[in-house]
């Protein structure tokens, strides 16, 4: 479709959008002015998300599935028709396996990591190509949520750490095959920000030295303000990698 988009601000699009990190951002860069697609697998917790913001006008809810590639064509249509041009993504959606010995992680669980952490983003990256490829002014940004993990594992992660890491090839070969249309890839490497799915950090965590220690965790509007920033630098300007880290979490040095 072709139809002009109907609002003046920049248009976001957040998956993973109805909690933790992906519900924090959206959040922010509403608050920012941006109009913002929430997509995620919940209706309710999209809806919420909307309902909490400075601008609901400025919320669009979309249900969708970041693991199928159907999901994430409608998704893409539907926002294309609204909206006509996407000038920001963020790949945010994934999710954490559970903690077991490499050789006891079932591939059930193996696959759903790959699904959702590095499939999703490849899906949501792929179609975001297409379309601003194609928009006028041409162009936009993608920013993927890559982890600590991108650079260092926990124990008893290999699903979870080997995504971050292919995460960080798929920003690496984005980036360069879009920067001929105006397309700024990068990503953001979190840590320990304080959401639902940390919760366990802050009571103990099993260390590389095989000892179980609280974390120090930080508060997530620190990686909103940074997301909402990388999102409003121009296309001319990319935050290929960076880190935002709780500054007292074991990540800098042996341990």
């Amino acid at each position: 479709m072709t139809d002009k988009p109907s609002s003046p601000s920049r248009i976001a699009l957040v998956t993973g959008a109805g909690r933790g990190i992906g519900r924090a951002c959206a959040l922010a860069l509403i608050e920012a002015g941006w109009t913002v697609v929430l997509a995620g697998r919940q209706a309710e917790a999209l809806e919420a998300v909307a309902e909490a913001s400075a601008a609901p006008e400025r919320a669009c809810p979309v249900v969708a599935d970041v693991r199928d590639e159907a999901s994430v064509k409608a998704l893409f249509a539907i926002l294309r028709g609204r909206f006509g041009r996407l000038d920001f993504l963020f790949n945010n959606a994934g999710i954490f396996t559970a903690g077991v010995p490499l050789e006891d992680l079932p591939l059930a669980d193996w696959q759903a990591a790959v699904d959702v952490n590095l499939t999703g983003a490849f899906l949501c990256t792929r179609e975001a190509f297409r379309l601003m490829k194609a928009q006028a002014p041409r162009g936009g940004r993608i920013l993927n949520n890559g982890s600590i993990s991108a650079h260092a594992p926990r124990p008893n992660s290999v699903a979870y750490t080997a995504t971050k890491h292919a995460m960080t090839g798929l920003t690496r070969s984005a980036a360069l095959d879009g920067r001929a249309f105006d397309i700024a890839v990068g990503q953001i490497d979190i840590g320990n920000a304080a959401t639902d799915m940390t919760t366990t950090m802050a009571s103990g965590m099993l260390q590389a030295d095989g000892q179980v220690r609280a974390e120090a965790r930080m508060d997530v509007q620190q990686v909103a303000d940074m997301v909402v920033h990388i999102a409003g630098l121009p296309l001319s300007a990319n935050v290929l990698f960076t880190t935002v880290m709780a500054t007292a979490m074991p990540f800098v040095g042996r341990g």
